[in-house]
């Protein structure tokens, strides 16, 4: 049997000519460690004291689940609102200049700069039944503060963000000799769209709504005061477990935490498997 050439032989990592890859690869996962895995770990060790009878019935209560399918549901929701919503105020961004248009673009970072509890009152008082918003979708028989429609609302205000920021640079950096030679070839504008322009902006348009996603699920500020917060109907899963800390059921918030971290963790692995694909499709 002919031995197979150390340089042909399966690398564990790519080589490169810069040296340090030790120091930096063994910073990297101390660093990672203490930041993100032993918390994590804590928290999937912690509701387990109760045993798995007690951990599924904290988990799988009748207020978990509706809280829980509040928060995931709303933010799925706001994260696909954001991406159509998202994508259209990026492309305004880039292809188009207009009077106003640095104010717009620094509008669109106000959520990351603004307490979310500020954003929260904010909300609540324009969409409140006395509200400059809130009384005129009164007259039509429409309610959003107290309701789980004020949830999505707030989290479509936190998660606008993260869509815009993940695409602009993108949509910027796309050759515009692409499109001219799909209009050369007889593309009509939509067909350039969604043939061209799309399958570039789309690995990034789902990563800007996944980030939409995480952030929208364990939002908790911005939310509380418009949602209304009564159990079965409008209260969402971090405030419920807010509630069991400060009951000193320690364990019973863990173990919906697990729960919150097991289904977010299924949902942005699918997006991360969806979004490597479609980049290896781009790139083939």
């Amino acid at each position: 049997m002919t031995a197979v050439p150390l340089s042909r032989r399966w690398r564990w990592k790519e080589p490169s000519v810069l040296p340090g890859f030790g120091l930096t690869f063994g910073f990297t996962v101390l660093y990672l460690s203490l930041i993100v895995l032993i918390p994590l770990a804590a928290l999937v060790v912690r509701p387990w004291e109760m045993g798995p009878a007690g951990v599924w019935e904290a988990a799988t209560s009748p207020r978990a689940l509706a809280a829980l399918r509040l928060s995931f549901v709303a933010g799925g929701l706001a994260a696909l609102i954001n991406a159509v919503m998202g994508l259209v105020l990026a492309w305004v961004l880039v292809r188009y200049d207009f009077p106003g248009k640095r104010i717009i673009d620094a509008l669109v970072d106000l959520p990351f700069a603004l307490p979310t509890a500020v954003a929260g009152i904010a909300l609540t008082a324009l969409y409140a039944p006395n509200g400059p918003i809130g009384s005129v979708l009164s007259d039509w028989g429409v309610r959003v503060a107290y309701t789980p429609l004020g949830v999505l609302i707030a989290l479509i205000f936190v998660g606008l963000p993260f869509v815009v920021r993940s695409v602009q640079p993108v949509l910027e950096d796309l050759d515009h000799e692409i499109e001219e030679a799909a209009e050369t070839l007889g593309a009509t504008p939509f067909q350039r769209a969604r043939l061209v322009v799309l399958p570039a902006l789309l690995p990034a348009l789902i990563s800007g709504a996944g980030l939409a996603f995480a952030r929208a699920v364990g939002e908790y500020g911005s939310v509380i005061f418009i949602a209304g917060n009564m159990p079965l109907r409008s209260e969402i899963a971090p405030l419920l477990v807010v509630i069991q800390l400060e009951q000193f059921n320690y364990a019973g918030a863990a173990a919906i935490g697990l729960a919150m971290l097991a289904l977010s963790f299924l949902i942005l692995l699918t997006l991360n498997g969806l979004q490597a694909i479609i980049a290896r499709r781009g790139r083939a």
